[in-house]
C-alpha cells in the first residue's frame, strides 16, 4: 500500500469511536492513511490477525474486547506495560516483519487524570479502585507509579482482587489490599473501573457520605459522559473526571506509531467535541 492502514479489532466494533479520533487526527496533520474497523470473532483471531499484517499490510491496530489477552500471545514480543499488565490493546507492525504489542490503557488513565481539571496531584495517600477485572489492572499500574501510598481494591469477589495484587504486587511501593465494600475515609481518588452505570447496565450503588470532600472521582465508564457516580460526587463538591479522555489519550501513541505525524497529536476541547457528535448519533 502507498499509505499506512490501521483500525481497530473486536467483536462488538461498530459501536467504537477509534475511527473518529484517528481520522481527525489524520486531517489536521493532512496524512495520507486511513483508520477502520474489522470485527474478529474468537475462534479466527489469530488467523485474522496474521492475514491483517501480512496480507493487508496493515501498520498495526488498536485491539479491544474480548481480544487483549489473545493479542497478549500472539504479538511477536511486548513491551513492559503489556508484559506488566498480561495485556495487549495496540499491535505495532516492525520494520522487519515482526510485531510488538502494547499497552497503552494505563498511559490513556494516567494522562487523562493528570491534565483533568481539579486534579492537584498533591493527594497521593490512598486510592480506592471499584472493580478487580482487565481495565482495574491498569488502573491500579497507573496509581502504582503516580505514587500512592495505599491502594484499595474494591470486588465483590475477593479472590479477584488478590490475584490482581499478587500479578502487580511487585511493580509499586504501595499497600495493596483487596476488600468487599468501599473504604472511603481518608481516600484521595475514587475511581470506578466496572461497567455499572454505562448505559443498559444497572447503576452503581454507593455511598460517598464517607468520602472525604478533597478526594477526586473519576469513572472509566463514558456512555453516559456523566454518570450517578461522577453525578452524586459534583453534587457534594468533589472534582471529577469523566472516562472519555482515557479513550483519547490511550489512542496517542498508537497513532504516533502507524501514523507518523510530526508532532504529538493533541487532546483538546474540539477533539471531544467531535468524538462526542459521534457518540450522540
Amino acid at each position: 500500500m502507498s499509505f499506512p492502514v490501521a483500525g481497530v479489532v473486536g467483536m462488538p466494533i461498530a459501536q467504537s469511536l477509534s475511527p473518529v479520533l484517528h481520522g481527525t487526527w489524520l486531517k489536521r496533520f493532512g496524512l495520507p492513511g486511513r483508520y477502520e474497523r474489522r470485527e474478529i470473532a474468537p475462534e479466527t483471531f489469530e488467523a485474522d490477525m496474521t492475514a491483517l499484517l501480512r496480507d493487508e499490510g496493515w501498520a498495526g491496530m488498536n485491539v479491544t474486547v474480548p481480544h487483549k489477552e489473545a493479542a497478549f500471545r500472539f504479538c511477536d514480543r511486548v513491551d513492559d506495560s503489556a508484559r506488566r499488565l498480561g495485556a495487549v490493546n495496540t499491535v505495532v507492525r516492525l520494520p522487519d516483519g515482526t510485531n510488538e504489542g502494547r499497552n497503552t490503557d494505563l498511559y490513556g488513565f494516567r494522562r487523562n487524570l493528570e491534565t483533568a481539571p481539579g486534579w492537584t496531584g498533591t493527594g497521593r495517600g490512598a486510592a480506592v479502585v471499584l472493580g478487580a477485572g482487565g481495565a482495574a489492572r491498569a488502573v491500579v499500574a497507573a496509581l502504582q507509579d503516580l505514587g500512592f501510598a495505599e491502594i484499595r481494591i474494591v470486588n465483590r469477589t475477593v479472590a479477584r482482587a488478590e490475584r490482581l495484587i499478587e500479578d502487580l504486587a511487585g511493580s509499586g511501593r504501595a499497600r495493596l489490599s483487596a476488600v468487599t465494600a468501599p473504604a472511603l475515609e481518608d481516600c484521595d481518588l475514587l475511581v470506578n473501573t466496572t461497567s455499572l452505570g454505562m448505559t443498559g447496565q444497572p447503576p452503581l450503588e454507593i455511598d460517598l457520605a464517607a468520602l472525604p470532600g478533597s478526594a477526586f472521582v473519576t469513572d472509566i465508564v463514558y456512555k453516559p459522559l456523566e454518570t450517578g457516580l461522577l453525578a452524586a460526587a459534583r453534587a457534594r463538591g468533589n472534582a471529577t473526571a469523566d472516562g472519555l479522555g482515557m479513550l483519547l489519550h490511550q489512542a496517542v501513541p498508537g497513532f504516533e506509531a502507524w501514523f507518523h505525524p510530526p508532532e504529538r497529536p493533541a487532546v483538546d476541547d474540539d477533539l471531544r467535541r467531535i468524538v462526542l457528535g459521534a457518540m450522540a448519533r
